[in-house]
Formats: C-alpha cells, sequence, structure tokens
C-alpha cells in the first residue's frame, strides 16, 4: 500500500519529460522505436525526455514536439503543456489582411507584376522575330526569277528552281517559346493544430503564428522566400496548382522549404 502510495507521488512529481519517459517504458518502446513513429532523430527524442529545451528551437516548436509524443503515447496533452513551466508560452503574431492593404499599394504590385511579364515576353519574342525576318529575307532573295530564257527555236528552257524554304520557316517559328508566367500563390490548409513561419524575400516576417486547424493561409510566390511548418503531417500546402508532398520536406515533424524564383518549394538546408 505504501509502495502504491509512493509511486502516484513520484507521477504527480514527474515533469513533462519524466511523464514521456515513464509512458515510453511503460509501453515497451525503446528511444529509436519512438523516433521512428514520430519521424524524429534520437537525439530530439532524448532531449525532451531530459527537458533539454535548448536543443529544440523556439518554444513554439517545442510544444508541438511535445504535444505530437503525447499523442504517441496515449498520453492528454492538456497537462503536458501545463507542465512546460521552463518553456515561454507561444506569442501568436498579429495578422494582417490582405483587404486592408491600401488601394494605390495594391495598383502598384499589380502593375509591377504585368510589366514584368511584359518585359520578359519582349525578351523571348523580340529575338525570335528578327531572326525569322532575317530567315525570310534570305529565302526571298535566293529564290529564282519568274522569267524563263527563251533559246533561240523559240523554246522556253526549263530552269531547275531552288527547293522551297517554308517548311524550314515553319520550323522556326515553331521553335519561339512562349512566355508563361510563373505561380502566384503558395496555400496552407492545416487539418490539425500547427504553426507556421513564412519569411519575406526581404528578410522580414510575413506571419508568426500558432495555426488552428481547419485554417487556410494564401501568400504570393513571389514576396516568399522562407517557409517553416510544424506538425507537418496534419497540413496540405499547394505549390504551382499541385499539392506537395510533405513527407519528402518534414523532418522531426517540421518542414522547412525555400522559394525558388519560379515559384516551386524545394527543401531548405
Amino acid at each position: 500500500m505504501t509502495t502504491h502510495r509512493t509511486d502516484t507521488t513520484n507521477d504527480l512529481l514527474a515533469g513533462c519529460g519524466g511523464r514521456l519517459r515513464q509512458a515510453r517504458e511503460a509501453a515497451g518502446l525503446s528511444i529509436d522505436d519512438v523516433a521512428a513513429r514520430l519521424r524524429m532523430p534520437a537525439r530530439i527524442v532524448r532531449s525532451l525526455e531530459a527537458e533539454d529545451w535548448s536543443r529544440l528551437g523556439a518554444p513554439v516548436f517545442v510544444r508541438g514536439q511535445v504535444r505530437s509524443y503525447s499523442r504517441l503515447m496515449g498520453l492528454t496533452t492538456a497537462p503536458m503543456m501545463e507542465a512546460l513551466v521552463d518553456v515561454g508560452p507561444v506569442e501568436p503574431s498579429r495578422l494582417v489582411s490582405r483587404t486592408h492593404t491600401p488601394a494605390a499599394q495594391w495598383w502598384a504590385e499589380q502593375l509591377g507584376r504585368r510589366l514584368v511579364y511584359i518585359v520578359l515576353t519582349l525578351f523571348l519574342v523580340v529575338p525570335a522575330w528578327v531572326a525569322t525576318r532575317q530567315h525570310l529575307s534570305a529565302t526571298v532573295a535566293d529564290a529564282a526569277p519568274l522569267d524563263l530564257p527563251v533559246d533561240p527555236a523559240g523554246k522556253a528552257v526549263q530552269r531547275q528552281l531552288p527547293p522551297a524554304m517554308p517548311r524550314t520557316v515553319v520550323a522556326s517559328m515553331a521553335a519561339v517559346p512562349s512566355a508563361r508566367p510563373p505561380a502566384t500563390e503558395i496555400v496552407i490548409r492545416t487539418r490539425g493544430e500547427s504553426w507556421v513561419t513564412v519569411t519575406a524575400v526581404d528578410g522580414s516576417s510575413l506571419e508568426r503564428a500558432l495555426v488552428p486547424a481547419g485554417s487556410e493561409r494564401r501568400y504570393a510566390a513571389a514576396q516568399v522566400a522562407h517557409l517553416t511548418i510544424g506538425n507537418a503531417s496534419a497540413v496540405e500546402v499547394e505549390s504551382q496548382g499541385r499539392n506537395v508532398d510533405m513527407g519528402a520536406f518534414a523532418r522531426a515533424n517540421v518542414a522547412r522549404f525555400t522559394v525558388s524564383s519560379d515559384g516551386s518549394l524545394v527543401a531548405a538546408d
């Protein structure tokens, strides 16, 4: 009877890391087993159980990793969050609605994008048009005259005409590439609570917040340089009109992206 009370007291006094370790050992799992199931490095699992938060990054990432570990072990997440006494609270960033963008700024952005498309189109089409004109001029200069010479007997002399060139002209026209505008948006949809950090091309923060389940975020691809998503298994990302395979980017259930110049997502180092 005394032993049972002592064990109960130890459970109540155990910190967040101690509860996770006790739940893992009770389930007969090793640290490597947990790391494989959560897709985390084993060192992160050890840091969680040792409550070495300094190795796990910002508070928002620490809480997300503890939440994932707790769910795997079947623990109630609310008491585990309360046990994180040494981890600072998550401060959601102030979200700015796009509907409040000044009209002058919106028109300037739209005009700037259209000017970029026009310049790209001219850069591709004008050289092809000049080359085509030069080719047509050379073809006309090499063409034989329509008047055929006449021999002394009054009969027209048949002249071998050079082969026609329109097929070459058509091939040259077909080689002209078409200017395609890049994808304009990156879409994030959450099935579960997640944390999102979006960095602009100028280094400023577009968003850094804990996003609830059932939310959707849209960002102009031309404005985004880096994107970090926590609890990646509960998030869908769409880029260039196609869904992104989060499993190819996620490490320890955190996905990090870099946005290339054409709007596509590549794995961040």
